[in-house]
């Protein structure tokens, strides 16, 4: 009985150890992601371009689908039924993901991005092109401040 104690406390860890990485994948794999609801005929250098064909009802065989702008990808959704009607619109989907599939847990509208017209920014600090520190105060101007932020840029 003692001779096999090495091995069972070796396969013992081996199923914790395999537990343990699964679990790992599978948390891995379930979050949140925001994008754009399009179709799945789009491609992503289409879907990043706004392309009209993304957003069109209607097309044959076309799933509902995720594109997130962040990464570039596009995840087919399972189920389809909370995002019909959503062509265009964006959104933020929780659950989980396998291969480009995205299983849905929940559907939410993305009401506004950014500040409402007229309101004040919060203090923000950040290097411009030059590596200069600069501030809301430091770029305020006579008549105001326009801070324009690009979402990504390919130059």
């Amino acid at each position: 009985m003692r001779a096999n104690f090495p091995l069972i406390w070796t396969l013992g860890l081996f199923f914790v150890s395999s537990l343990a990485l699964a679990r790992q994948s599978d948390n891995a794999n379930s979050g949140s992601w925001s994008g754009v609801i399009i179709n799945s005929t789009c491609s992503p250098d289409e879907a990043f371009a706004e392309a009209a064909k993304c957003t069109e009802k209607g097309v044959p065989g076309a799933k509902l689908s995720l594109y997130d702008d962040t990464t570039r990808q596009i995840f087919i959704l399972d189920p389809q039924d909370q995002a019909v009607g959503h062509l265009g619109d964006s959104v933020t989907v929780s659950g989980t993901i396998e291969g480009n599939t995205l299983h849905v847990a929940s559907f939410k509208m993305l009401t506004g991005i950014g500040l409402a017209v007229g309101r004040k920014a919060p203090p923000l600090t950040a290097r411009d092109q030059f590596g200069h520190e600069q501030s809301l105060d430091t770029l305020k101007g006579a008549n105001g401040t326009v801070l324009l932020f690009f979402r990504s840029a390919d130059w």
